[in-house]
């Protein structure tokens, strides 16, 4: 089985492309930008008809589309959100029309929750940014398609690996970046905004082990399927999880509004996940607190730059 992974040196796509190298006899050809990809692919610039001659040599069984932008101005968003997906797949119809194709969205395409309220994969779609607005109109893409397609509609993930551009990396960073002695002291501070919103944390490794079910799924799956952690957590409980496996003991200062374009407006957000137990056989295995050990045990191993590196 040949497996086509765009997006595989990012968050995400790292662990998918882990977990789709242990299946057997599978290959897992990594397409990207980067001199070392299998496969050299830019969905945000690439011509429909050059990504299609791309893949015909590709010849993939399936793709997982890992590639996303999650920062920057409204064009990057959409470049890479929303007419990524739709270059792909018009690429596939053209080179590879059998070829299963799982693409990863995100919980932020239903915008806004009401509290207590799980959504499903049929509640209504009304990003409050940028982010959730181009990543649905890459989900309208893949689910228009024709193609043999499932959208993953991802919460909140956390786990080894996650980078400072979202809060659980970020938070991560900043308990590494403290002073050896600070972490005791009862007087320290560590200054973050808001931390009220609930979220629907999910570990990456569950992500991945998602992705790589719905690759060998034998039945066509539904058009979309939730996977998230199914238990709504305040900000504030991932926060201080990191902070205790850090050993953090000073103040946890909240001040203001969160600050993510990614999370504008979004106060509640949790997912039904019953459809993926369904069509996948799949559920969460890693509770919020392994998945913050596992981060905190990561960040702390890996080496870190000059300026991350305290002055004394």
């Amino acid at each position: 089985m040949r497996i086509l992974v765009l997006g595989a040196t990012g968050y995400l796509g790292t662990h998918v492309a882990e977990h789709l190298r242990a299946l057997p006899d599978a290959r897992v050809l990594v397409g990207g930008r980067s001199p070392a990809a299998d496969v050299t692919v830019d969905l945000a610039t690439d011509r429909a008809q050059d990504l299609a001659a791309v893949v015909a040599e590709a010849a993939p069984d399936a793709v997982v589309n890992c590639a996303g932008a999650t920062g920057g101005d409204a064009v990057t968003l959409a470049e890479v959100n929303a007419r990524g997906p739709a270059v792909l797949c018009a690429a596939l119809r053209e080179a590879a029309p059998r070829a299963r194709l799982v693409h990863l969205g995100s919980a932020a395409e239903y915008g806004p929750g009401e509290p207590a309220v799980r959504v499903t994969e049929s509640a209504a779609t009304r990003p409050a940014g940028h982010y959730g607005a181009t990543k649905l109109a890459g989900t309208v893409a893949v689910t228009a398609s024709g193609l043999d397609s499932v959208v993953l509609r991802v919460g909140n993930p956390v786990g080894p690996g996650a980078p400072s551009t979202g809060l659980p990396g970020r938070v991560a960073a900043l308990l590494a970046g403290l002073p050896a002695d600070s972490g005791d002291d009862p007087e320290a501070t560590l200054r973050l905004g808001d931390l009220s919103a609930h979220r629907d944390f999910v570990d990456v490794r569950d992500v991945a082990r998602a992705a790589r079910l719905a690759v060998t799924a034998e039945a066509p799956l539904p058009p979309v399927l939730n996977i998230g952690g199914g238990d709504p957590r305040p900000v504030r409980d991932l926060v201080r999880a990191l902070a205790d496996a850090a050993g953090y003991r000073g103040r946890i200062l909240e001040r203001g509004r969160a600050g993510s374009t990614r999370s504008a407006q979004v106060s509640w957000q949790c997912s039904d996940i019953t459809a993926a137990r369904e069509a996948l056989g799949w559920a969460p295995a890693h509770p919020l607190d392994a998945s913050v050990a596992a981060l905190w045990a990561a960040t702390r191993a890996r080496p870190r730059t000059a300026e991350e590196v305290p002055a004394r």
